[in-house]
């Protein structure tokens, strides 16, 4: 299992040692470890219901019933409000996007609070997504799925955050949608972002990723890199069940 970061001496963006999580009496993490360094893009991959998402909510602080070892820049979390960790310069985009159909795109894009300076002004988002600078005064429910996940990610941009949660931000989408987003993936990665996303897209997540961790059951089972994929992607697929 490659271990890249090891010759790292910067502070990890996030690092994670032996998470563990529950929802209720139901326990969906068993013990999770991880290290996202600064200006990488690193995918969480494994099957529905392997704890990816859980693990996202356990970092940005929406899953209340989880111990172990989260840091963001060097400052440990675990214990903190989902407030608190946002004013940490982080951003979560969820699968369900949230888009609110009463609002036009701008307004949309407008409702997050700007957390910290640095966040991309809707002029910028719009070069990014030129789809939404079209429809921006279209109203929610008038968006294509496609479009609302643009609207979902471009929101985030705009609060300052520089490390990007994403969840399953190609699920159900169109192959020629699914390249925008990656495109949009490499500018934001040019630009300084941090990225740690949620992918069932293996294709995809082999496309934009730095560094992949496959988790199942709770747990993180394998760690490689991109170079790994293109010297053993038999086996790499074959563990996801690709």
């Amino acid at each position: 299992m490659p271990e890249n970061q090891k010759n790292i001496t910067t502070t990890p963006c996030v690092e994670v040692r032996g998470l563990t999580g529950h929802y209720g009496e139901t326990q969906a993490l068993h013990g999770i470890d991880f290290v996202v360094n600064p200006g990488e893009v690193v995918c969480l991959l494994g099957r529905n219901g392997a704890g990816k998402t859980t693990t996202l909510r356990a970092v940005v602080g929406l899953l209340t019933k989880r111990q172990g070892h989260i840091a963001i820049n060097g400052k440990p979390t675990t214990g903190m409000a989902p407030e608190d960790i946002a004013h940490l310069g982080v951003a979560y985009c969820p699968e369900e996007r949230g888009i609110f159909a009463s609002l036009d795109v701008e307004e949309n894009l407008m409702l997050p609070p700007v957390l910290m300076p640095g966040g991309m002004s809707v002029d910028e988002i719009y070069t990014l997504f030129p789809n939404l600078k079209l429809r921006r005064k279209s109203p929610g429910t008038r968006l294509s799925g496609g479009e609302q996940q643009m609207l979902a990610i471009g929101r985030i941009l705009r609060t300052g955050a520089k490390l990007l949660l994403l969840d399953e931000c190609t699920e159900g989408l169109a192959p020629v949608i699914i390249d925008k987003i990656g495109e949009a993936i490499g500018v934001l990665r040019q630009r300084g972002f941090t990225i740690l996303m949620v992918e069932q897209n293996f294709r995809f997540a082999s496309g934009v990723g730095d560094r992949f961790y496959v988790v199942e059951e709770g747990r993180v089972i394998e760690h490689f890199d991109r170079q790994a994929i293109a010297d053993d992607r038999a086996r790499i697929e074959s563990l996801l069940g690709v």
